[in-house]
């Protein structure tokens, strides 16, 4: 028998009318703008207008131990528990709406080495093509605003420099949504002497951008187009910061933007409303969907799914230190998901023999997932509920050695088998999901933050390395020192962190796998993103534009005769 692919399962899936999932969340055609037959735009402004329920929405972060070439499967947990837990509420009569809120893929990872991003098997979002692909437009309005910005910052130089700009001190990059090394460092301006004026410059991916954290941390238009003036694009020959409201951007930008700021709105195979909003990466940027998504999703359904990206070190993290923290969410209670397989390839066993049943390996891999357990629960006071993403090559004793690991914790475990039955396979998981959350109610929340934002950014960094990541320490290079120093004699170091660094490790090496110890968080850079409202902290090898793989995904990508895309994934 052939197993299906998952661009098979979503071609053969039926799909209800933008408006039928618009209704389940009591959304009218007038708050609704349809994009084709089953991609929607929400209107926030009409959503925000209408009474709030007496009845709080729950939160609930989904998020992950970090993630290995044997893959977690995050967004399908995530999708399969919105469906169970829809499915639970029908079947108990309650009434209750269960949302998801993700983000929207970027194209860079779907050409690249990942793939997709939107779940598998039978817990997907759909259309699966449209969501992967350019979907409603938003990542290209994104990323021509961000080029918009330094197309102004160029042309104020070429056209007499008023400002007085240091072309050598331009902090503003360029954006382009996909993997591109060649572009990570170039010169720009060279020609005649019409062609602009000769500097170094470079490309970030769009999701790296600032325009794309502040499109995420924004809470309405008038809140986008603050945030987008305050950005600090460079500084003049005095030393004095240059800002994009300087250069009369923003009202601009905020115009390619304004209707990509609007939620989309699309479903799940099995019906279920999905909210995709912007998609930065958690490895170098904040790692979260919109909070204008989020919102929606807890104005109009009982349950609000959403995810943060790769482990919880980072994705979590940033979610709780940054997302919650400037846009004053409190989440009820985490999903922490797993792979037996991962565990393994944790405690040192080649992908080739995942599927072979090594309790030893398994027992050696466990500490990567007990140390996000204690970050969640003892860091940030967040109730947590393990769910093991199950495998056919799972055995038993496997399975009861991650049980008993987390019973100390007081934590259970839930098996899922949503890549295969969907709803059904994730009940098990949205029951003990909605008994933790009972009791939890009628308690005070113990959700609490890792830090203090007026610290400093050297005890800033080193608590979240120490606290977070189990570091040492942090060394931090001379170059970043002084820039440290100069943004707090501007006065912009009294705001969260926000750390770039590899997602594969909780140290900023790779290959320190498990839950390495007496390791040291090397700091080589930083920058401020004044708009955004968050300083980024660049540690290790990563870089803000990745480069494609050997083979690229994009070599199996292509389209039938019929006009069918196949091979994306």
């Amino acid at each position: 028998m052939t197993v299906p692919n998952d661009i098979t399962i979503a071609q053969n899936a039926t799909l209800q009318p933008i408006q039928h999932i618009a209704n389940k969340l009591g959304l009218s055609a007038e708050q609704v703008e349809p994009y084709g037959h089953y991609k929607a735009k929400i209107d926030p402004t009409a959503v925000f207008a209408q009474p709030a329920a007496a009845k709080s929405s729950k939160l609930i972060l989904v998020t992950a131990i970090n993630p290995t070439p044997a893959g977690e499967g995050k967004t399908t947990v995530t999708i399969g528990l919105a469906d169970a837990l829809n499915r639970l509420h029908q079947q108990q009569g309650t009434g209750e709406q269960t949302v998801v809120a993700l983000r929207e893929p970027s194209l860079g990872p779907v050409f690249g080495m990942k793939g997709g991003a939107a779940g598998g098997g039978y817990a997907q979002v759909l259309p699966m093509e449209d969501i992967n692909l350019h979907f409603t437009g938003d990542f290209h309005a994104i990323g021509a605003a961000n080029n918009l910005l330094a197309a102004l910052i160029d042309n104020h130089i070429y056209q007499g420099n008023a400002l007085d700009i240091d072309p050598k001190q331009v902090l503003w990059r360029r954006a382009v949504d996909m993997n591109d090394r060649q572009l990570r460092n170039i010169i720009t301006g060279l020609g005649k002497p019409t062609d602009g004026v000769m500097r170094e410059d470079g490309f970030d991916i769009t999701v790296a951008s600032e325009v794309m954290a502040i499109f995420c941390l924004a809470t309405d238009l008038a809140d986008l187009k603050y945030r987008l003036g305050n950005i600090l694009v460079a500084y003049r020959s005095d030393k004095t910061p240059v800002y994009a409201k300087d250069l009369h951007a923003q009202g601009a930008m905020t115009a390619l933007l304004k209707e990509a700021i609007k939620p989309n709105l699309v479903q799940t195979i099995a019906g279920t409303p999905a909210l995709l909003h912007g998609g930065p990466f958690a490895n170098i940027a904040h790692g979260c969907s919109s909070v204008i998504a989020t919102r929606v999703g807890m104005r109009l359904a009982d349950y609000t799914l959403t995810e943060a990206g790769f482990g919880a070190d980072l994705g979590a993290q940033k979610f709780c230190d940054i997302k919650c923290r400037l846009a004053g969410l409190t989440p009820d209670a985490a999903v922490l998901v797993a792979t037996i397989r991962a565990l393994k390839y944790n405690g040192g066993v080649t992908k080739e023999q995942l599927t072979t049943e090594n309790l030893a390996a398994l027992k050696q891999g466990l500490p990567n997932l007990i140390k996000h357990i204690e970050n969640l629960q003892q860091v940030y006071g967040l109730p947590v509920v393990v769910a093991i993403n199950q495998f056919v090559s799972d055995t038993d004793a496997e399975i009861e050695l991650v049980r008993q690991a987390c019973k100390d914790y007081g934590v259970e475990v839930a098996l899922t088998q949503v890549w295969e039955k969907g709803a059904v396979g994730g009940e098990i998981l949205a029951n003990a999901l909605l008994t933790l959350l009972a009791q939890q109610d009628n308690q005070p929340s113990t959700f609490r933050l890792a830090y203090d934002s007026s610290e400093t950014i050297t005890t800033k960094i080193r608590t979240i390395a120490q606290r977070i990541y189990g570091a040492d320490d942090i060394d931090i290079s001379p170059q970043t020192l002084t820039k440290i120093r100069q943004l707090e004699a501007l006065g912009l170091d009294k705001v969260p962190i926000c750390i770039a660094k590899t997602q594969y490790s909780l140290s900023d090496n790779a290959k320190l796998l498990g839950r390495p110890t007496g390791f040291t968080i090397h700091v080589r850079d930083i920058s401020i993103s004044a708009g955004a409202g968050f300083i980024v902290v660049i540690c290790g090898p990563i870089m803000k534009m990745p480069g494609l793989p050997k083979r690229p995904a994009a070599e199996k990508i292509d389209v039938d005769d019929e006009g069918n895309i196949i091979g994306l994934f």
